[in-house]
């Protein structure tokens, strides 16, 4: 195994090079643990690679490409989303598979073509170089197994603590490195606990519960005077939504451009980030473990039957398996609605989606709550029309107009529904667009919160706005429904 040396200690030295190239970078050099802990993992990736090729060549090749792979990808998120890669990323593999666009649009296209190249070599080379010989696999597996002991050893030991302690992405990034703040962030969320059980909503004496409890949670909806500086773009329906409020403001989530999960477990579970820890990258990823604190669960002790509507894939964010854990009683997606004709957006618009919710509240035979998620703004906003900067910022406000309009169709619906309801609206993040918008500025997006006596007459409530995050819009929503009218 002589001859598996040089690659081997070639791989640790270029991938010290490309982790380096990951931003944000030190800028008075790494903590001397990030290397170690970088070091050993890239150790034990060359050791499981030898194990299954044979060739210490290859596999020091597919490690470092491995890494590079890591670099572009986390660069290529910053610079869209304003945030390295995270090891809850890696649970998102599966919807690359499934849905690439959603994925690969944030990449230029020569990272493109440089991934795509860099896949076509490592294909081919372990189909031309893996090895038959028996000990250079055995010698991977040895390397592979030590090394695991030893990294689990080292998380477990006292030499770590205090690195990382608390969620604090981009100091760590830059202070440990890409691969060592991977583990270290891994091993952090693995040892978090679920929360104490919530108990349910419970109507207090004096109080009238409302009928139906909409709450919509608009795909990159966001104030359009804030994004273009024109005032005459502003969205009718959203300034009058503002007017009759019960209460609206700014909802300051912490995702920029995606991460439609964080806002959407915020509002429906009500915990916060900081509560949340290291969870807060991809809250449902434990969210099974919270289901006591999840609207739906809370509101079904007080008799409300829960309905789900997204009109896209309820794999996604395994929203599938989660929802029917948390208390709905039902979940609508994309196939329960028809199917798109020619000419027609790439999802599911508003309007219909309005629509579709208005049946299903004529069909609800006692209080009901909704909570539904659009699709119709999701990105990226490119056609033969909008190659430029202008044209998907155009293209983006011609859909963001379809939600305000569906806005427009609910409050209009509950004015003569002849049933009280709450109607909730946010936008669960601020649209990416390149050149348009970047990640370095502002976040938040609008929410208003409505409330309809059964005579349609909107109950008033604050004048000015409310900055609330989507935690505190969660236990608002709360409040709304067991106050007095």
């Amino acid at each position: 195994m002589a001859n598996g040396v040089i690659p081997f200690l070639t791989m640790l030295l270029l991938s010290v090079v490309l982790d380096a190239a990951a931003r944000p970078r030190a800028r008075t050099g790494r903590d001397w643990r990030g290397v170690a802990l970088h070091l050993m993992v890239m150790t034990g990736v060359f050791g499981v690679i030898l194990a299954g090729m044979g060739n210490p060549v290859i596999a020091a090749l597919v490690s470092v490409a491995l890494v590079a792979l890591f670099m572009v990808a986390s660069n290529a998120k910053r610079k869209m989303l304003g945030e390295p890669l995270v090891f809850s990323d890696l649970a998102l593999l599966v919807g690359v598979v499934r849905h690439p666009r959603f994925y690969f649009s944030a990449l230029s296209v020569a990272q493109r073509w440089m991934l795509g190249i860099g896949a076509g070599i490592a294909v081919i080379a372990i189909a031309l170089f893996s090895s038959g010989a028996v000990r250079p696999h055995l010698t991977g597996v040895a390397l592979a197994v030590g090394v695991g002991v030893a990294i689990a050893l080292v998380l477990r030991s006292r030499a770590l603590d205090g690195l990382a302690a608390a969620p604090d992405l981009e100091a760590d990034f830059a202070r440990l490195g890409m691969m060592a703040t991977l583990l270290l962030y891994w091993w952090r969320w693995r040892g978090s606990s679920d929360p104490q059980p919530c108990p349910p909503v419970v109507q207090q004496p004096g109080t009238d519960l409302p009928d139906l409890v909409v709450i919509v949670q608009c795909e990159s909806f966001c104030d359009p005077v804030e994004l273009t500086g024109n005032p005459r773009d502003a969205f009718p329906g959203l300034e009058a939504a503002r007017k009759a409020a019960w209460q609206w403001g700014t909802l300051d989530v912490s995702g920029f451009g995606a991460y439609t999960m964080r806002t959407e477990y915020g509002v429906l579970f009500g915990r916060s980030e900081e509560a949340l820890g290291f969870r807060r990258y991809d809250p449902f990823l434990t969210a099974a473990g919270d289901a006591t604190h999840a609207l739906s669960a809370q509101m079904r002790g007080a008799g409300y039957r829960g309905l789900f509507v997204h009109p896209h894939d309820l794999r996604f964010y395994n929203r599938d398996r989660l929802m029917p854990q948390v208390g709905f009683a039902a979940m609508i997606g994309e196939e329960g609605f028809p199917p798109r004709g020619a000419g027609a957006g790439r999802y599911v618009d508003d309007r219909m989606l309005g629509a579709s919710v208005i049946g299903m509240i004529e069909a609800a035979t006692g209080p009901t709550m909704i909570y539904t998620v659009t699709m119709e703004n999701h990105g990226p906003w490119d056609s033969d029309t909008a190659r430029d900067a202008a044209g998907r910022r155009d293209a983006y406000l011609r859909h963001a107009r379809s939600s305000d309009a569906m806005l427009q169709d609910l409050t209009a619906y509950f004015a003569r529904a002849g049933k009280s309801a709450l109607l909730v609206f946010f936008g669960d993040h601020r649209p990416s667009i390149p050149g348009v918008t970047a990640p370095g500025g502002a976040r938040h997006t609008p929410y208003v919160l409505l409330r309809f006596g059964a005579d349609g007459v909107i109950a008033p409530g604050t004048s000015g706005p409310t900055s609330l995050t989507p935690a505190e819009l969660h236990h608002t929503i709360l409040r709304c429904v067991t106050a007095p009218r």
